[in-house]
């Protein structure tokens, strides 16, 4: 493994640093946060921890790809 991935995979072991969402609270909060993320701004000050919660939640960082790519298809 290279170093970038050993260091992915610890960190998915140890979780996030940050105060982290729940899935629930993901998708409530989720075309908010994308809206604010293609504005240019950081979603992190709308939605503290979401950002946390999608690079540790596959099942959401999928949802939020499908979203933002819609979003900024339109």
């Amino acid at each position: 493994m290279t170093d970038h991935r050993n260091d992915e995979l610890l960190r998915r072991l140890l979780g996030p640093a940050a105060p982290e969402v729940g899935c629930e609270t993901c998708f409530d909060e989720l075309d908010r946060y994308v809206e604010v993320e293609l504005t240019g701004r950081d979603p992190e000050t709308v939605v503290p921890g979401l950002g946390a919660h999608l690079d540790g939640c596959p099942a959401c960082r999928e949802e939020h790809d499908s979203l933002r790519a819609l979003l900024a298809a339109e």
